[in-house]
């Protein structure tokens, strides 16, 4: 069966570009705007997948043809040093497949942020889109019987996202490095994409948990360890040195935590924490942490209504 590449949104610095993928056993055709039942079919699919394991893979970037291999769960990573001064914002790369001697190519795009002060990172799930994570039946239901074009995002949140990817900016083409970073699998990729695009959130390059591949991890979406998301969140941070960052999160689950131990390391670099109320009343771990955060001198903001973090954003001058 012919395989299938899936290409991810990659990154550059002035050193190095990532770009990364799986690569896949047959092909879905993932339909996010059917209703009910073929709706529930399709995010069903998804954790379905087959991938391939030590495939060869080839990323053509700059008259050069690199290949590696995939690993035992189908993803591959190109970790390349850049040698030749690249522009700044979204570029193209490539990358292609053999099978039975027929080449396979697909086009993905890469960021390298424009020279500028701020990265933001934020998280998905409870953050802009309305996902119920603390009701786990509910979060389940909405999830495989809400189509892509039903969910809903949080009001006056894509208002602040935008603001946020043009501080500092005059012209409207350089935006500031956004990241999506969140306890969803690879497998909802494509309806994340579709989501954020849909509702005119700030293109990001968006970073996800392992790949899973049965029905029963379905029921553990986006649940379990957070380490990996720790883990991610410190990746960019070091890999933009120079960026002051934004961490966007939720008190649904574990964003406070991370985001603190986040600033602990990078003391001069993250500059203010979002944490959006998803209660009644205010958590008080979480009210203990962001205490502790601004004793870092970090701003904070725990927010009910994202007219509240617009409001601090422009008090503490980060946004108009």
């Amino acid at each position: 069966m012919k395989p299938i590449l899936q290409l991810y949104r990659g990154y550059a610095n002035e050193q190095e570009l990532i770009v990364m993928g799986h690569v896949l056993r047959r092909e879905h055709n993932y339909d996010f705007e059917k209703k009910k039942l073929k709706n529930a079919t399709s995010i069903l699919k998804l954790f379905r997948i087959k991938t391939i394991k030590n495939f060869d893979v080839y990323l053509h970037y700059n008259e050069e043809i690199i290949h590696t291999k995939t690993l035992d769960d189908g993803y591959f990573k190109f970790c390349i040093p850049l040698e030749k001064e690249t522009h700044f914002g979204w570029m193209p790369y490539e990358v292609s497949l053999k099978y039975n001697n027929v080449k396979t190519s697909c086009k993905g795009s890469f960021i390298r942020p424009h020279k500028g002060k701020l990265g933001i990172i934020s998280d998905i799930d409870d953050t802009f889109l309305i996902s119920h994570t603390n009701n786990f039946f509910r979060k389940i239901y909405i999830l495989l019987f809400r189509n892509v074009n039903d969910r809903k995002v949080f009001k006056d949140v894509v208002s602040h996202y935008q603001a946020l990817s043009q501080s500092g900016r005059e012209n409207p083409e350089e935006a500031n490095a956004f990241f999506y970073i969140s306890s969803s699998e690879w497998n909802l990729y494509r309806f994340i994409a579709k989501f954020t695009r849909i509702n005119k959130l700030p293109k990001a390059v968006v970073l996800l948990k392992d790949i899973k591949r049965g029905i029963t991890d379905f029921f553990m979406s986006g649940r379990g360890n957070h380490d990996h998301k720790f883990e991610k969140i410190k990746h960019v941070v070091e890999f933009y040195p120079t960026l002051k960052y934004i961490l966007m999160g939720d008190d649904s689950q574990h964003d406070p935590i991370l985001y603190e131990r986040i600033c602990k390391i990078f003391p001069v670099t993250v500059i203010a924490v979002y944490i959006r109320q998803t209660g009644k009343s205010p958590k008080k771990e979480v009210l203990k942490i962001l205490k502790n955060l601004e004793s870092l001198n970090v701003s904070v903001c725990y927010f009910k209504d994202s007219s509240e973090a617009i409001e601090h954003s422009r008090y503490i001058g980060i946004i108009k």
